[in-house]
């Protein structure tokens, strides 16, 4: 019922008290009361339905000449002695500072950052320039920043992250990532609700969060705004610099291959063949060798192979090598 109700499927809940606490319903601005209750608490988790993200009204209908009158006052008298109470609080305890965390421009005088050139008006690079990153400005191909030789970072804010994954660009971005550096790092920027974004089902998104820890393996890593992104991205880079040395080419080389990459890269480059029917055909000869060895026939016994390709796949393998043509 939340679900329909938060996809505006329709426009009024009726709901008992279970609806106090413990639910999430992301966006309500209009809350009627039956009838008042004793408890300031309660009554105080039942306003927070409403102007959570943006303002709302509340309502409470009163009985005239019942206990419902002797309940709104209360209710009404014991939150005003909750807040003065706080407000005493506030003035008579005083906290003692304890030791400071170390600033980030005390120990980032030799941290370096390289970062695409398209994220020079974000608040991200001016936080990190005022924590005295030395920061390089460069068109990268892969990853808005790079922390070391092996970390690539893509940041996304809540709403670029969701409109990413409707225009179908976030994937290959990712992918391109995993393939460029042997830590790639997915970072989320932002307080707003990520599922109430755009015209878009929880679904999809919880099933693109899933896709991106558990088929790519990408780790995702959330900050509130620019200032909490740049101090991440500070901590990182220094971790790695430390270890791995504060010189990288932000345009290196990509991670290397693993040997059953390597074979169907080499399986690919043959015509008309590609990543996907390089599987195949691997899975059918077991080795580069007897893919190459095998016979035109034998190639056409492959599902997805017919007379064409494996034609085109005898042509390359058997014409003597002429540089004219």
């Amino acid at each position: 019922m939340l679900e329909q109700f938060t996809n505006s499927e329709f426009n009024v809940l009726v709901a008992t008290s279970v609806a106090e606490e413990g639910i999430d319903i992301p966006m309500v601005n209009f809350v009627v009361f039956y009838e008042p209750i004793p408890s300031a608490i309660r009554q105080i988790q039942r306003r927070g339905r409403t102007g959570r993200q943006e303002k709302g009204k509340m309502f409470m209908l009163v009985t005239k000449g019942t206990r419902d009158e002797a309940y709104k006052w209360s209710a009404f008298h014991k939150e005003k002695r909750m807040k003065s109470t706080l407000a005493s609080l506030k003035h008579s305890i005083k906290l003692h500072e304890i030791k400071r965390e170390r600033p980030l421009d005390q120990f980032t005088e030799k941290i370096k950052i390289f970062a695409d050139h398209r994220e020079k008006g974000t608040g991200v690079i001016k936080d990190l320039v005022d924590f005295g990153v030395d920061i390089d400005l460069q068109q990268l191909n892969v990853a808005d920043y790079v922390l070391s030789s092996r970390v690539g970072v893509e940041c996304k804010t809540i709403p670029d992250f969701v409109d990413s994954i409707i225009d179908g660009r976030l994937l290959q971005q990712l992918k391109d990532l995993k393939n460029s550096f042997q830590r790639p790092i997915l970072m989320i920027e932002g307080s707003e609700d990520i599922y109430s974004q755009r015209n878009i089902h929880p679904n999809a998104i919880r099933g693109m969060l899933a896709t991106v820890a558990v088929s790519y393996g990408i780790p995702i890593l959330y900050t509130k705004n620019s200032k909490d992104t740049a101090q991440l991205l500070a901590v990182i880079a220094k971790r790695e610099q430390e270890e791995l040395g504060r010189d990288f080419n932000p345009h290196a080389d990509k991670k290397p291959m693993t040997l059953k990459e390597s074979q169907e890269y080499l399986v690919s480059a043959l015509p008309m063949v590609g990543p996907n029917l390089s599987k195949e055909l691997l899975k059918q000869f077991n080795t580069v060798r007897n893919v190459m060895h095998a016979s035109e026939d034998e190639h056409k016994n492959v599902e997805k192979i017919g007379d064409k390709i494996a034609q085109k796949i005898k042509e390359v393998l058997d014409s003597d090598y002429n540089k004219e043509k």
